[in-house]
């Protein structure tokens, strides 16, 4: 076993299934500790590519992985993490993080991003640095080969572990296995048992922070809070997300816009209705007790869903009438071919990003221009597309009113309601007339006159005021490239690697790779929804397009120019 471990290729291989492997865990466990770094995780993988590729440099000098410093700077970043309780406050109106608190105010928060950029980086650089020995001790298409295959691994096995909703020890004790698989081909060594008991460290601190009633989804940590006497909550990333109304309570619930649509309609049978955010089915359930006949329920995350069928107190899922969908709703719309009565948009906020390359968020694509236009196309001739939420601020709620009105040639029945956490709102609009009962309202002047620009599939940014980069992204950006810039110096310099063997033709050939990577991850989630299953396939489509070329480059040698005008092309 341990003669196999040390062929140059069995430990390429595994060194890159273990570098992709630490990657994810990290882009999947910090933002869950860490609050609203699940909004900025681009920058982890941006942290995660930096460090490869400094680790690499370092390793020509420090190559030997029983001595490397990796588990000693993760059981650092694992304790740092869960003993400090960093947050992230951004004060600013015109983009919205939603379940932000005035009370997590600090004065350093701010410094929070770039110190988690710089822990990222250094534990990715110390995991690679044999990587670069291995590479250079085979052919150059052959190790190519295995570092692309490798990391395909690294991927499935932690794709593996997501669909099984395991937990975090789990991940960091499959962790340690790699750990272990790469330590047998080097000789037991004090180095290597100090490594050992730092990884058995990292896993102990793991284990003793992981909530035993805390879920893992493909998407979210999910915590249930129980209090006596008041309804079952549901937390994703340490956020307050949704609540497990009854229905038959008295007084009403404490959300009432659960119940409007049907206040303002009170004589009127839906027979067919659509449910999107179904989560777990607090909107269902009102449904069913306003006698609607038939019930689509999608929700993206099983988790949520199963937590709905188990724990609701009125049991919607089980209804005869009720069909559950696990699915993205803008691809749910775009595969039914079904007519509605009545579309509920039940307060579908994700509090997490679609892929930590690609920073659009789950449900960026179902408020926009076109995805409205969908769910007017799946409407009954008189039938109703509701929206409810916290929308927080003024500016939102007018965006989302100039968004349906351009949709529906009408202007949309509003009501809002003072909230603790930000104003909520209601908002029906139809192809047909509205003829409602009870209070409604248009929106007032004031607000519908500071409508911003519709967010399009081309610009799906609901939560952004104005078309415009964020300054502190700005500001993020230029530390990023400022922080890559003196690490690779630093490391050439220290392993006297000249500046001049620096390559602009590979520099932008690795742009153009993360361009065409993100690009594709969008697009995916686009045509095919923003669950974790067409991640997953987008990641191993780009990779095995790169296991191909590679094949392709060993039996032949097609012209650069040829090469560069297909790009073109495409």
């Amino acid at each position: 076993m341990a003669q196999a471990l040390r062929r140059p290729g069995v430990r390429l291989v595994l060194t890159s299934a273990t570098l992709l492997f630490v990657e994810l865990v990290l882009l999947r466990w910090i933002p869950a500790n860490v609050t609203y770094i699940g909004f900025f995780s681009n920058f982890l993988l941006m942290a995660s590519f930096l460090g490869i590729g400094v680790g690499i440099l370092f390793g020509r000098r420090l190559a030997n992985a029983a001595w490397s410093p990796f588990p000693l700077l993760l059981l650092l970043v694992v304790a740092l993490i869960l003993g400090a309780k960093l947050d992230v406050q951004i004060r600013a109106s015109d983009e919205i993080f939603f379940g932000l608190a005035e009370s997590h105010a600090a004065d350093t928060n701010f410094l929070v991003l770039p110190l988690v950029f710089v822990l990222v980086a250094a534990v990715m650089g110390a995991l690679a640095l044999p990587l670069g020995s291995l590479l250079r001790s085979m052919p150059p298409l052959r190790a190519y080969a295995l570092d692309i295959a490798g990391s395909i691994g690294g991927i499935a096995l932690f794709v593996g572990l997501s669909v099984l909703s395991l937990q975090p020890p789990v991940w960091f004790g499959v962790l340690g296995a790699l750990l272990a698989g790469r330590a047998l081909a080097y000789p037991l060594s004090r180095f290597s048992i100090v490594n050992g008991a730092f990884v058995i460290a990292t896993c102990g601190l793991v284990i003793g922070a992981t909530a035993s009633g805390d879920l893992w989804s493909p998407y979210y940590r999910i915590s249930v809070q129980r209090p006596a006497g008041s309804d079952a909550t549901i937390s994703v990333n340490g956020i307050p997300h949704q609540a497990m109304h009854a229905v038959d309570i008295d007084p009403p619930a404490a959300e009432p816009f659960y119940d409007q649509i049907y206040q303002w309609f009170p004589g009127r049978s839906f027979g067919h209705a659509l449910v999107v955010g179904a989560g777990s089915g607090t909107d269902t359930a009102y449904a069913l007790a306003n006698k609607v006949q038939a019930i689509d329920a999608v929700e993206i995350d099983p988790r949520i869903l199963e937590l709905g069928e188990r724990e609701h107190p009125n049991h919607p899922y089980s209804d005869p009438r009720v069909r559950e969908y696990v699915d993205d709703g803008r691809a749910f719309l775009r595969s039914s071919g079904d007519r509605y009565d009545l579309i509920v948009f039940a307060l579908p906020d994700s509090l997490t990003l679609v892929s930590t390359s690609a920073n659009v968020r789950l449900e960026s694509f179902l408020f926009t221009r076109e995805a409205f236009a969908s769910a007017r196309d799946h409407l009954a001739p008189n039938g109703v597309f509701v929206l409810y939420n916290y929308y927080r601020q003024p500016w939102l709620l007018a965006k989302i009113e100039g968004m349906l009105t351009d949709v529906f040639g009408t202007e949309p029945l509003v009501r809002e309601y003072d909230a603790p956490i930000g104003s909520a709102a209601v908002l029906a609009a139809s192809p047909g007339d509205l003829q409602v009962s009870g209070q409604a309202a248009l929106l007032s002047p004031a607000i519908a006159n500071d409508r911003p620009a519709a967010a399009t599939d081309d610009w799906p940014f609901l939560y952004l005021r104005d078309r415009v980069i964020a300054p502190y992204y700005i500001l993020a950006l230029i530390f990023v490239l400022l922080v890559a810039g003196i690490a690779t110096v630093l490391a050439a310099r220290l392993v006297s690697t000249p500046l001049a063997a620096f390559s602009p033709h590979f520099f932008l050939l690795g742009a153009a790779f993360l361009l065409l990577e993100t690009r594709s991850l969008t697009m995916f989630s686009l045509l095919f929804g923003t669950t974790w299953t067409v991640n997953a396939m987008a990641f191993a489509a780009i990779l095995t397009s790169v296991l191909l070329a590679i094949g392709v480059n060993a039996m032949t040698k097609p012209p650069r120019a040829v090469l560069y005008s297909g790009l073109g092309v495409t």
